[in-house]
């Protein structure tokens, strides 16, 4: 048990070194005890060495000869590794000693054309019907060349195919990639300019047995019979899915019927997602639609949907979150100019969260807040009750315009024990900055707006536990907020305030002043602990 936990606590490099000194100890002792282990094993003890030590490593016997030649995970992404950084002295001693020449001719096939050259040596090597469980590779080549290697893959019954390429021009994703029967993960990343995929009539026959697809840099302008390609028909076993650069993708459409992850990345010039999927777990959609399309909607149907992050989208005309009943924690991020926003898109954005109201974690990054406070009229229409959220942190340029939008959360947020506030700097808006010896804060037109929302806000404050406010200032909306929270916050047990930096390099004597006239709020709780980092 002792050498276990030594084991893990190695660094990944240490541990490659030191499997090559056991393995060379056991050929220079004269007793060969790793060569007699069963091939499977010998296969884990080289799963963990970089591909180039491994080819190194065949031409010690004819034993690892054989090994080499059916070892089933073929990494090639670290063959720009320099050998130094791997290899031991006695290691290299060793191989001094048998058939340089051999040696010589690796390395150089190592090094050349991106590593192309060694892969097709590789896979002209393996002995037919050896499985292949992973091929990794990353090349700048033809498409005739990648195609050529993909199906020497396929060949020997590929499962996992993780491909990163450069070409030339465009190229046709490879087609015999798609009738593998044992294929089960397939990832394809194309650098500029990208790839095609071919007709739906041939996609939608194949990939009978993937479990995991991935795709990036994908062109599908004039293709709008592939925007219907991700149903239970053509991915039957999909579990994992993700799209990354999609160009020309105006609409989609997702409803396999076993998929649990689904991951949308930069995808520019979606306008419509309709996904409906009983089994999704996970939902990530990041930097898609475009801000200047009009009659974009958004529909989602996901009865096992725990996870959703929604980050730099604009906001869609139309939204339709349903059944999210099953929803743990939700990120929600819109980007879109505050000048545009019009009734139509101010109830998109509360219908959409509204849609998410069964989460118990809830993160509103940037504008969410803006967005809500953007009109008084909206701004005061309740959002569906997030009757078990339990955990609440938005981020907002936190200023007196904002304050509907915070309220209205607040109002719809009964159960919630956690609050947690980041306030982002905006230089270009004046903050009036909190000085008690001026001003009665009970005259202030802030603290009137808090303390008229104390009654709708009951069960809030009921609930609230631990309140933590990030680039807390001297300003009067962050100190009329604390008031307000400590005044009626008859459970609260924790407030941190955390100083913004910009606050910190002012000066000292009057931070320590509102410090002191802080601690000495009126608390509705006895246990309120405050404290300032």
């Amino acid at each position: 048990m002792k050498n276990k936990k030594i084991i893990l606590m190695e660094t990944r490099s240490v541990k490659k070194k030191r499997l090559l000194d056991e393995i060379y100890a056991s050929f220079s002792c004269g007793e060969d005890r790793i060569s007699d282990l069963p091939d499977a094993v010998i296969h884990q003890i080289l799963f963990f060495l970089p591909i180039k030590s491994i080819a190194k490593l065949s031409v010690l016997s004819k034993r690892w000869k054989h090994m080499w030649h059916t070892f089933p995970d073929l990494d090639f992404t670290t063959i720009n590794v320099p050998s130094t950084s791997t290899s031991s002295s006695g290691y290299n001693n060793s191989i001094s000693k048998v058939s340089s020449n051999v040696y010589k001719k690796f390395h150089a096939n190592c090094t050349s054309a991106g590593g192309a050259d060694f892969i097709d040596q590789v896979l002209s090597f393996r002995k037919k019907n050896s499985g292949i469980r992973v091929l990794r590779f990353r090349a700048n080549l033809s498409f005739s060349h990648l195609n050529a290697l993909i199906r020497g893959a396929v060949k020997h019954n590929v499962q996992e195919l993780d491909v990163e390429v450069a070409t030339n021009d465009y190229f046709n994703f490879p087609r015999s990639a798609i009738n593998s029967d044992s294929l089960r993960v397939f990832k394809l990343k194309s650098k500029y300019p990208g790839f095609r995929l071919p007709p739906s009539s041939i996609m939608k026959n194949g990939f009978k047995n993937l479990f995991t697809l991935s795709l990036s840099c994908l062109i599908m302008y004039e293709q709008p019979s592939l925007h219907d390609l991700f149903t239970e028909t053509s991915f039957p076993l999909l579990k994992k899915l993700s799209l990354d650069g999609c160009t020309g993708l105006t609409y989609l459409h997702v409803s396999c019927r076993v998929l649990e992850d689904l991951i949308l990345e930069n995808c520019f010039q979606l306008e419509n997602l309709d996904i409906t999927c009983s089994k999704l777990e996970k939902l990530s959609v990041n930097s898609c639609f475009d801000s200047y399309s009009s009659g974009t909607e958004v529909k989602i149907v996901g009865p096992r949907l725990k996870s959703i992050v929604w980050s730099n989208n604009t906001i869609t005309d139309q939204s339709c979150l349903e059944n999210l009943t099953c929803l743990i924690e939700a990120f929600v991020g819109f980007f879109v100019l505050l000048e545009d926003l019009g009734a139509m898109k101010l109830r998109s954005v509360n219908d959409f969260l509204s849609g998410l109201s069964h989460s118990h974690s809830l993160v509103l990054e940037n504008q969410s807040v803006e967005i809500l406070s953007k009109n008084n009229h909206l701004a005061g229409i309740s959002l569906r009750p997030f009757s078990k959220l339990r955990s609440l942190e938005l981020h907002t340029g936190f200023h007196k315009h904002n304050i509907p939008g915070l309220a209205n959360l607040f109002r719809s947020s009964p159960a919630t024990n956690t609050l947690i506030l980041k306030i982002t700097n905006e230089h270009n808006i004046q903050r009036r900055k909190w000085n008690r010896d001026l001003w009665q804060l009970s005259n202030s037109g802030e603290e009137r707006f808090w303390e008229s929302q104390s009654n709708a806000m009951n069960s809030f404050l009921q609930h609230l536990k631990v309140v933590k406010i990030h680039g807390f200032s001297e300003c009067e909306s962050d100190v009329s907020l604390v008031k307000f929270l400590l005044k009626h916050g008859k459970v609260l047990q924790e407030m941190f305030l955390c100083v913004a930096e910009l606050s910190k390099s002012r000066d000292s004597l009057h931070r320590e002043k509102i410090k002191s006239q802080i601690m000495g709020f009126s608390k509705a709780s006895c246990n309120a602990k405050i404290v300032f980092k």
